[in-house]
């Protein structure tokens, strides 16, 4: 974040005193602010005001994430439909940047391309939203086709179904234009490098544990198919597997002394 000339900050409607016993507990260095009375929630125009007043939850704000310039302008945001689904970091950077904010890394080569596929977060917790990322690299005159192509066989990423997540769509780049002069046809592709991404959210808390029953990761497979032609010879299609195993982190459920809850 600070690479990208970011500074972090973390606002909640909680008191200090929660706040100081929550960032020591676990060691949080960056600020986190207490707006108990939720002015610069409101400023910002995300308080819930399902909340009725008087309960305990009354200043919470709808939770999510703004990238803010120095003159107080909101750049951008990342907000959820459901307010327990939260966007990751890593992915934030991504979108924003294209930051290789990456897990570990797979590697896959055949005689068509170089694939290096990795999840932006490892670990991951229920309703966590992060993103699954492929990086390719094709030699000197290959391509691929783009979804939108006709009568020829696109890339095409997909994910099995599981219970464990919900799978966004894939986000496929803009391709460009390739005239075939063998067969006089103008055809959208793929070429040189590009990158595919596909956004993940885990399950609720409570499906997630049930699920798992027990079990601290988890595994997303999917599969990658393509055709690759050069300026001669189109191959024949291919098929790659793809699996990401994921570390599963529970939530911290600890609730602050009770002289200092939210009354």
């Amino acid at each position: 974040m600070r690479a990208k000339g970011l500074g972090v900050v973390v606002i909640t409607y909680d008191t200090r005193e929660i706040v100081e016993d929550f960032a020591t507990r676990k060691q949080i260095t960056l600020p986190v602010l207490g707006d108990a009375q939720s002015r610069i929630i409101r400023d910002f125009g995300v308080l819930n005001t399902a909340v009725p007043e008087g309960h305990m939850w009354m200043g919470v704000p709808y939770p999510g994430t703004f990238i803010v310039d120095a003159n107080g302008m909101v750049k951008s945001k990342y907000f959820e439909d459901t307010y327990q689904d939260r966007f990751s970091t890593p992915t934030i950077l991504l979108r924003e940047f294209g930051s290789v904010a990456g897990t570990r890394e797979t590697v896959v080569r055949t005689d068509h391309l170089e694939m290096r596929y990795y999840a932006t977060r490892d670990p991951i917790r229920p309703n966590l939203r992060f993103t699954l990322v492929a990086d390719f690299e094709m030699p000197e005159k290959m391509h691929v086709y783009t979804p939108e192509v006709k009568n020829y066989i696109p890339i095409d990423f997909q994910l099995e179904p599981s219970d464990k997540f919900r799978a966004r769509p894939v986000d496929y780049p803009q391709g460009e234009l390739l005239h075939l002069e063998a067969i006089d046809e103008t055809v959208p592709v793929y070429e040189g490098k590009f990158r595919l991404t596909q956004d993940v959210v885990m399950a609720s808390t409570r499906s997630l544990e049930e699920i798992l029953s027990g079990e601290s990761q988890i595994t997303i497979r999917g599969k990658l198919r393509y055709q690759a032609c050069d300026d001669k010879i189109c191959y024949l299609p291919q098929t790659l597997p793809m699996e990401w195993t994921l570390n599963v982190e529970p939530l911290d459920r600890q609730r602050v002394p009770e002289a200092i809850r939210h009354k």
